[in-house]
């Protein structure tokens, strides 16, 4: 049989290199994974909480919030990713993704910089929310406790799940896109729920802080990545008509289209052809956001009580 050739934009599938549907797995992954850390955290407390003052009665309380944040949450997020597709391609569509894309970056940064300052103080606001709830003497009060601080890390994954996929150059709905994108949410919720229950079950030693501010590194870079995105939606739709010239155009080196350009994409905001304000604003904004986070990092470290029930965090 005489060989075949193989167009370059068929290559992976000859070797067997996943389409660029994977390239939303590790972006997918790092957010399931800090996200469900901090929510396996709260959970975690809430439960070691109500078990030191002897209210194991009401655990059903707290995962029956738990189970109607992540419903609600699950359900959102359908429903917005399937209003946008029936405008795809569109320049409605184009508006949406850049709604999505700041939203995304904004709650990134947000979160990065709100954990560092509030680590400290998080066990205990819990802990005052959960008596205000037993005091008031309702089963619903603890439920609420818990849907409200999961649900807010539930958003905040919905939001930043949408603009992964958006980021990716293939947004379709396929089955590899979205078998890739489950890879990456189950890969990041059963690291995170390990490293949840060797913390919190085996008093394990772990430099929770440390990791804590690798992966607030991490998600700054993905949210300069996203700011980029935005910034080159809006110059597309015309309201940025400025910093429109071309920076380069690597796209016969790396093209963004490729497997390893979409990765890139998707986690980076790498694009093959940057426009002047692109380069720019992802600098600036990576460049600042990086600087005040690790300086902060050095003079805090993040509280190595956030379970107080016999779990020692390492510094």
């Amino acid at each position: 049989m005489e060989p075949r050739l193989v167009k370059k934009g068929n290559l992976q599938n000859a070797i067997g290199i996943p389409s660029s549907g994977g390239a939303t797995v590790i972006p997918t992954f790092v957010i399931f994974l800090r996200e469900g850390i901090e929510a396996s955290m709260i959970i975690a407390i809430l439960l070691a909480y109500l078990e030191s003052i002897d209210q194991r009665r009401h655990f059903k309380d707290i995962f029956l919030g738990v189970a109607a944040a992540f419903v609600l949450i699950l359900v959102g997020g359908i429903a917005a990713y399937l209003l946008i597709s029936q405008y795809s391609g569109s320049r409605i569509q184009t508006i949406f993704e850049t709604i999505t894309y700041l939203i995304a970056a904004t709650s990134l940064t947000y979160m990065t910089f709100w954990m560092q300052r509030h680590s400290r103080t998080l066990s205990k606001e819990l802990k005052q929310r959960s008596d205000n709830a037993l005091d008031n003497g309702t089963r619903t009060g603890l439920s609420l406790v818990a849907f409200s601080a999961v649900g807010r890390e539930g958003l905040e994954t919905m939001v930043f799940t949408l603009a992964i996929v958006f980021a990716s150059s293939k947004q379709a709905p396929t089955a590899d896109n979205s078998r890739w994108l489950l890879i990456g949410a189950i890969a990041g919720l059963v690291v995170a729920l390990g490293i949840a229950f060797g913390i919190y079950k085996m008093g394990a030693k772990f430099n929770i802080g440390r990791f804590f501010r690798i992966l607030g590194v991490l998600l700054l870079v993905f949210a300069a990545g996203l700011l980029s995105n935005a910034v080159a939606n809006l110059q597309e739709l015309g309201w940025l008509p400025f910093g429109t010239q071309t920076l380069w155009d690597s796209s016969n080196v790396l093209a963004q289209s490729s497997v390893g350009g979409d990765l890139l994409h998707s986690f980076f905001g790498y694009a093959d052809h940057p426009t002047v304000l692109q380069g720019v604003v992802w600098l600036l904004f990576l460049s600042i956001s990086l600087v005040v986070y690790l300086r902060k990092a050095r003079s805090k470290t993040v509280s190595n009580s956030l379970i107080s029930s016999g779990v020692k965090l390492q510094k």
